[in-house]
């Protein structure tokens, strides 16, 4: 049988396997699309062990709630194509929906949870490596449960953000709050959740390149009141309560929780690659391997 650029299309947009295995998977099933399907998982697997240790740094965010329970994990591809593909989209809300119904609490957990075709997740990443052609792994997961729940999906798919509460809060001021967390990008809660590592090395920061005009002739208490104001102003920066409200820049997010009764129990921001050590790749020559191999 001929295996036409149609037939490898369509097998492609099946799989998202790669254009040169789905050419060989149809040459080695004689045309067949769903024998075609098969050959590539099942030679798909030897590749994807070989993939284990590549980079995935790439890839979608994405958290979800029921109004009990919330969750919040990242999904990692090796570049930023196989997010926008649907099949891949399609796992990804499969896996958000079944770990949001899961007694999950944790990673280790979570990729033991069986989807509805009695796979594991850790599995169906395996079986996507083999077909997509890239290392697919949950990088991370967390749940949470009681009080007031919201989340946040960016429309890039690369922020999203789970909150809770610990007493009622309008779904507006909720959302509104989870849109700020997004944006602002805190690292901490509190201030007093700031490592002491981190303090000292501001401050060191601050005191070189803090312009010795500002300080010349003051007395070292007065010195000591500049670079601690300075300090503080980049703590604040960094601490979620001490941030001004993006909604309303005129009170602090503290003020708004307070003057919404509630506070702030957990918060997470998960932000696709963030902290994960990029190699630098040569797209073009890997593509050229391809074609060879």
């Amino acid at each position: 049988m001929s295996i036409t650029p149609q037939l490898i299309k369509e097998l492609r947009e099946m799989t998202a396997a790669g254009m040169m295995d789905c050419k060989k998977a149809l040459e080695a099933t004689n045309g067949n699309l769903d024998d075609a399907v098969i050959w590539l998982r099942e030679n798909g697997l030897s590749k994807a062990a070989k993939k284990a240790d590549r980079v995935a740094a790439e890839g979608v965010a994405f958290a979800k709630t029921n109004g009990k329970k919330g969750i919040v994990f990242e999904i990692n591809s090796e570049t930023d194509f196989v997010s926008k593909n649907d099949k891949f989209m399609n796992l990804v809300a499969e896996i958000g929906e079944t770990l949001l119904n899961s007694s999950a609490k944790n990673l280790n957990e979570a990729l033991k949870v069986k989807l509805k075709s009695n796979e594991t997740i850790e599995n169906a990443c395996i079986d996507a490596t083999a077909t997509i052609g890239e290392k697919i792994e949950i990088r991370r997961f967390e749940m949470v449960e009681s009080g007031t729940l919201s989340v946040y999906n960016h429309a890039n798919n690369r922020i999203s953000v789970l909150l809770q509460f610990n007493a009622e809060i309008t779904k507006e001021d909720a959302y509104n709050l989870c849109m700020h967390v997004a944006a602002m990008a805190p690292k901490y809660l509190t201030r007093e959740n700031v490592p002491q590592e981190f303090i000292d090395t501001e401050m060191h920061i601050i005191k070189e390149t803090t312009d010795p005009k500002e300080l010349a002739g003051k007395p070292q208490n007065i010195v000591d009141k500049i670079l601690q104001g300075k300090l503080n102003k980049r703590i604040a920066e960094i601490t979620l309560l001490e941030q001004a409200f993006v909604m309303d820049e005129k009170q602090k997010v503290d003020q708004f929780l307070k003057s919404k009764n509630t506070t702030l129990k957990v918060v997470h921001r998960f932000e696709v690659g963030e902290g994960i050590k990029k190699t630098a790749t040569d797209f073009a020559s890997e593509v050229a391997a391809q074609l060879k191999g």
